[in-house]
């Protein structure tokens, strides 16, 4: 059992606050520890150390400011394992899965090490005659990000590593969920030098949330999370003047055409749908099977679904973990009893799923419904669970109408061997991460990652150069001698 504690300028810090949240392994139930909720007096001294710490971090050069990113990427390489498998304890999610998301969280600092080149202004010489024009990017301040629990190790590695690089100092706000994976980065960013005040962690919830969000000390905030909590985010922040980038929900439609590799795209599609037991704002949720397609590809699909093996994600032969808490399958079930009074078929049942050795994990099995229509609940609203939706159209006109009556715009896919279909999907469908015979379409840490409508509110997205704009200021000089 551990007790968490704040990581504020540099010193592990009880917090003010007297309530803590008591945390279980979701998979086995076993006692974790127990996190702070924190409150505004926290947030203020987080806040104050990043400041103190804004006004030497900024004058350090960013090769400088690298060098500590690649010591940090060291560290976290050396601890790999350890940081992979206190992901599954604390999220559920198996050890490959988890040995996954911690590659692309290390991607991220690694990425950010190149900041002496991504950080690089522009400069025209004669903009007039005797006149010449440039500008160099400068940093804002202090920024923090609100992180969801789906993805304890990655996510949060989505913004800190670029803001530090540019030059602003950060506090991180992780779910209350899944503190440990942030916790045991801070202790490694702690033994790479990064100088105290630069990161700042503080565990809480919805009163932490807003004390960032109000706090005129905050230049910006990220968030991951559910739409409608993204939306009060971006309204909130933007109310103070913030820079706000708050990445939602999803509905993702995967369409399946005819003359697609058929057992490729099982296998791919199956893990976009039951992959870390469906809590990923990119996996797949609706199969729209095209024509021909429909029959084979449904069979196929239910037979992949059997064959998963539920169980804990550190033992040897499980391929799907349990969801976050009895909460949240609560909320999951809800959903396969509204798709079955709705009219959907249930081809295949997980509520009353059981592993044996662990009577107290919260498992959903894999389920499957049929006949699914844009308009029923399941299939227009996020379930965030191993839930699939399989539908029948006729034609590629027919999937891409359907995609784009979506409130959600975050990640859609489509599984075809036609180079014409490909291009015409991705040219009409108006989603912002598309991945053509690729079940996950996650961008890697060099390009943005982002949706839009519903999925999405702000203008410049997560990691790659969005995260350069995001954290900087273009000045401009124009200067005559």
């Amino acid at each position: 059992m551990k007790t968490l504690r704040n990581y504020i300028g540099g010193e592990w810090i009880a917090p003010s606050a007297a309530d803590y949240l008591d945390l279980t392994n979701p998979a086995t139930g076993e006692q974790l520890g127990k996190v702070p909720l924190s409150g505004a007096r926290d947030v203020d001294a987080a806040v104050s150390a990043a400041q103190t710490a804004f006004l030497k971090w900024r004058e350090v050069p960013p090769v400088v400011r690298a060098r500590y990113l690649f010591k940090l990427k060291f560290l976290m390489d050396q601890q790999f394992e350890d940081l992979a498998a206190t992901v599954t304890r604390e999220h559920g999610k198996t050890l490959d899965e988890s040995r996954g998301s911690v590659r692309r969280a290390i991607e991220n600092v690694e990425h950010a090490c190149g900041i002496p080149t991504l950080m690089m202004g522009k400069a025209l010489e004669d903009v007039a005659a005797g006149i010449d024009c440039e500008y160099v990017r400068q940093p804002l301040g202090v920024f923090a990000a609100i992180t969801p629990f789906n993805f304890p190790a990655m996510v949060p590695c989505w913004f800190w590593p670029y803001a530090i690089a540019t030059g602003n100092t950060f506090v991180l706000k992780p779910s209350e969920q899944v503190p440990f994976a942030s916790t045991r980065i801070l202790e490694l960013v702690h033994e790479a030098g990064i100088p105290a005040g630069v990161l700042n962690l503080v565990h809480g919830a919805r009163d932490v949330v807003n004390a960032l969000l109000a706090h005129p000390g905050i230049a910006g905030v990220s968030f991951v999370g559910s739409s409608p909590v993204a939306k009060y985010v971006y309204t909130e922040a933007a109310k103070y003047g913030k820079r706000v980038q708050a990445l939602g929900g999803a509905k993702n439609h995967v369409i399946v055409m005819p003359d697609a590799d058929m057992d490729r795209a099982v296998a791919n599609i199956s893990e976009s749908l039951f992959g870390c037991a469906g809590q990923r704002c990119l996996a797949g949720s609706v199969v729209v099977a095209a024509g021909k397609a429909y029959e084979p590809f449904r069979d196929k699909l239910l037979s992949a679904a059997k064959d998963l093996r539920l169980g804990y994600g550190l033992e040897p032969g499980v391929s799907m973990g349990p969801v976050i808490s009895a909460k949240h399958k609560e909320k999951v079930l809800s959903y396969v009893e509204a798709g079955r009074k709705e009219g959907a078929t249930l081809l295949l049942d997980g509520r009353a799923t059981k592993v044996e050795k662990h009577p107290r994990g919260h498992f959903v099995g894999p389920t499957v419904f049929d006949g699914v229509q844009p308009d029923m609940t399941i299939g227009k609203e996020e379930i965030f669970g191993p839930v699939a939706s399989v539908t029948h159209v006729s034609n590629l006109d027919e999937g891409i109408e359907m995609v784009q009556r979506s409130g959600f715009a975050n990640a859609t896919s489509i599984f075809t061997q036609s180079g014409k279909a490909a291009r015409e999907f991705r040219y009409r469908v108006g989603v912002s991460m598309i991945g053509v015979n690729i079940g996950v379409a996650a961008p890697m840490a060099f390009f943005p990652f982002g949706g839009t409508k519903g999925s999405f509110f702000g203008d410049l997205k997560a990691h790659g150069q969005d995260a350069i704009e995001f954290y900087t200021d273009k000045k401009v000089v124009i200067s005559r001698w």
